[in-house]
């Protein structure tokens, strides 16, 4: 077990487990960054210099983790190109040993950037939810398709890679 036992958590336990926005004390701080400082207990998995994971205190399915930068960053636009490399060459490596340990076929890697777009704690992670048989792990429903204007579709991808400087 990494940094205590989530047991010690208390409220915030209870509000994690209702799927609640949490938010520290201080507005600043996020229930990430208290687990990041050891002020709340987590099940760590993984850990380097610049990228944490812990096991999910509410999960969706055995084995959900979450994948954290150390650096504090709202959303995945505000992150340091460095950390966002430390992200993406850990989230692999973590993906494989949660399907080997939890034996699913399958999983969502799920990421969210904003409260229009469901994040609920503003530091920026991954959702691994590893998905079972039946109806463990994630559900997502039909998204609903737009058909593509190309004429349009040309204008904002010209848009993007001017600003992209590429």
């Amino acid at each position: 077990m990494g940094r205590g036992n989530p047991r010690s958590l208390g409220a915030f336990y209870l509000v994690w487990g209702r799927g609640e926005m949490l938010w520290s004390r201080a507005m600043s701080e996020t229930i990430f960054s208290k687990i990041l400082s050891g002020e709340i207990p987590s099940h760590r998995v993984y850990e380097d210099e610049l990228v944490y994971a812990f096991l999910d205190i509410g999960p969706v399915s055995e084995g959900h983790t979450l994948v954290i930068p150390k650096e504090p960053a709202s959303t995945l636009d505000q992150l340091s190109d460095e950390s966002a490399a430390a992200i993406g060459r850990a989230l692999p490596r973590i993906c494989r040993a949660v399907q080997e340990e939890t034996g699913c076929e399958a999983y969502n890697v799920l990421q969210n950037n904003g409260a229009l777009a469901y994040q609920s704690v503003f530091h920026v992670h991954f959702h691994i939810i590893p998905k079972g048989h039946g109806d463990e792990g994630l559900g997502v429903g039909a998204w609903p398709v737009k058909k593509l204007d190309h004429a349009a579709a040309a204008g904002l991808a010209e848009r993007l890679r001017t600003k992209l400087g590429v």
